[in-house]
This record gives C-alpha cells, sequence and structure tokens, in this order.
C-alpha cells in the first residue's frame, strides 16, 4: 500500500531508537530486523538474554549492532529503574523491594527505558493484552501534561487505487476509551487531528459519527455528540470538523450532497471520530476484514513520550509499521 510505503520512508528520513518489550516473540524479531535493515530505527529487544539471542541466530541476524538485547534480570539498568519506579510509585504504595520486582517487568522495562531517556519509544502488545501494555504506559511514561486524556486510534492504509480516492484514514477511539463524555469526545477528535496532521502529513478533516445525521434521529446518544461539536467549533474553531454524521454521509460526497448539505467535512472526512469503543472496534475490524484495509493499532495519542500497543493477532509486517508510526510519534 502507497501509504505505508510513504510513512517508512518519512520515518527513515528521521530515524530512532526503539524499545520492544516482547523481544522473544518470533514476529517481534522479524518485524525489528525489517524495520533495521529498511533504516527505520535502532532496536532494543526486551526479553531472557537467550532467548531473544537465539531467536536472532534463527533470523540469521546474530551480530547486528543495530540490534541490541536488555534482560530485565540481568540488565546493569534494573539498579536505576527500580530506584526511579520507586520513587514514581511511592505514594501507590510501593516499596523498594516491590519495585525491585516490578521493573523486571518486560513491559515496565521497556516503559522504563523510555521515561529514564536510553530509547525514544516503546512497542509491546503482541503477547501481553491491551490492558497489561496501556497500564505499563501510563503508570511509567504518563499522560502528556497537555492533554485532558489518553486515547488511541487506528491508521487505516486503503487498498491501492481505493474508489473514494482516499489513501488511508484516522479511526479514534478504537481500543481504549469505552464511552467517552462530550467533553471526552471533543479531545479525542483534537488529538485524532493531530496525529493525522503527523503521520500521514496532511490537513485533518474530522467527522463526528453517530447514528444520525444533522437531526435525523433525536437521542441522547446524538446529543453527547452534537456536544462535542459544539466544544470544538468553540474552542478549536480552526479545526475542521464536523457532525452529528453517518458514517456514508462522511464518507461518500454524493450521499453527503443530500444528507448534509453545507458542511465542510461530509464527504470528505479522513478523521472519524467514532461515539464510543462498541462502534469504533467493530468499525475498524469490518473496514480490515472485509473492506481489505491494513490497520495499524491501536496507537496511543495523549502520553509524554511514544508507547504503543499492537494487535495480540499481529503478524511480523504489523510490527514492522508500528516502529515506523513510533519514530514519527518521537519529538524532535
Amino acid at each position: 500500500m502507497s501509504v505505508l510505503r510513504d510513512l517508512t520512508k518519512r520515518a527513515n528520513a528521521r530515524p530512532a531508537h526503539i524499545v520492544m518489550s516482547e523481544g522473544h516473540d518470533p514476529r517481534i524479531v522479524a518485524g525489528a530486523i525489517a524495520a533495521v535493515k529498511a533504516g527505520t530505527a535502532r532496536i532494543t529487544l526486551v526479553g531472557p538474554q537467550d532467548d531473544v539471542a537465539a531467536q536472532l541466530v534463527d533470523a540469521g541476524t546474530p551480530n547486528n549492532p543495530a540490534i541490541q538485547i536488555q534482560d530485565p534480570e540481568t540488565s546493569a539498568l534494573s539498579a536505576e529503574f527500580a530506584t526511579a519506579f520507586f520513587e514514581l510509585r511511592k505514594h501507590k504504595g510501593v516499596t523498594p523491594e516491590i519495585a525491585e520486582t516490578q521493573v523486571r517487568n518486560p513491559l515496565v522495562f521497556a516503559a522504563m527505558m523510555v521515561r529514564q531517556g536510553h530509547a525514544d519509544g516503546t512497542v509491546g502488545g503482541a503477547v501481553a493484552t491491551t490492558s497489561d501494555t496501556v497500564r505499563a504506559a501510563l503508570q511509567v511514561i504518563g499522560k502528556a501534561p497537555e492533554a485532558p486524556l489518553v486515547s488511541s486510534f487506528f491508521l487505516m492504509a486503503l487498498p491501492d487505487n481505493h474508489p473514494s480516492g482516499r489513501d488511508a484514514m484516522i479511526f479514534g477511539d478504537c481500543g481504549l476509551v469505552i464511552d467517552p463524555s462530550a467533553e471526552e469526545l471533543a479531545a479525542i477528535t483534537v488529538a485524532s487531528s493531530a496525529s493525522c496532521r503527523q503521520l500521514l502529513g496532511v490537513e485533518p478533516v474530522a467527522a463526528l459519527l453517530s447514528f444520525s445525521t444533522m437531526g435525523s434521529a433525536k437521542h441522547s446518544k446524538v446529543t453527547k455528540v452534537t456536544d462535542a461539536v459544539t466544544l470544538l467549533k468553540e474552542n478549536h474553531p480552526d479545526l475542521k470538523a464536523d457532525g452529528e454524521l453517518q458514517f456514508d454521509a462522511a464518507f461518500v460526497p454524493e450521499v453527503a450532497a443530500s444528507k448534509a448539505k453545507g458542511s465542510d467535512v461530509a464527504g470528505q472526512a479522513n478523521v472519524m471520530i467514532f461515539p464510543n469503543l462498541d462502534a469504533g472496534n467493530i468499525g475498524y475490524k469490518i473496514a480490515q476484514r472485509i473492506g481489505g484495509a491494513e490497520a495499524i493499532g491501536p496507537v496511543l495519542q495523549g502520553l509524554a513520550r511514544p508507547a504503543n500497543d499492537l494487535s495480540r493477532g499481529c503478524n511480523a509486517a504489523d510490527v514492522t509499521n508500528m516502529i515506523a508510526v513510533t519514530v514519527l510519534q518521537v519529538a524532535r
């Protein structure tokens, strides 16, 4: 897909150091090797030294200086991380002994590498659940001071020559915030629009989705969406965002012409904001499994530094793509 090739090309122009918390997994190793070969990133694989080294040997890359291994059980960094984790979490009852145990967890160790400046970003979730992966990122890296909340999105890469003329879209939030309020929907829209600009290099056009289009139905679920649009117009007047819109009205110009006349978003949206996690999770998987879109994510937004979550059904190519996304999120 052309958008993925462009994503990799842009990441290659600004490579970063990415730490992978599941370095023992063959998909992670294969995806990391591909990213290194492409020039996208330097990689640290976290996991048992012998297991990770064996994976690299099996992959035919035993001695690449751009791929390092960190074993939390033996790493020289573990003492530094335990001290830092204790200071970070002692208000939650964490003792020095608990901190020493916690930083041996690969998810926590990888997040500590980012927090302490030993890496630029982290990727996990090929083995661990989303809840465990996100919890480590929230506890260790934390929310960015200016962000109202941490949310997520999927970068949906459409097949080449898609009839819509689009090559990619942002779907948010499809992985984290279960039932956002109007205020949270507005914040997710702002964050997802910024992610669209950052990753795709295009101006965002955000549609806040619903089962209703411009007053065609009345319900408290619709009101939540329209309240979010009101907040966006008041607080972010330069952001092109509108709703409530059904998906077809947001995506298809001909439908927009009849359902949403006068909207500067309808029919041309590239950022789709779902009203809750039910709709978002179902929507992205339909687009992926029936529509043939490549779904990269869930990508986290609103953290102090990049940390991202893979699907447990990911393959090596998904890992490589997520590494490129994470590189592009690194602040320069």
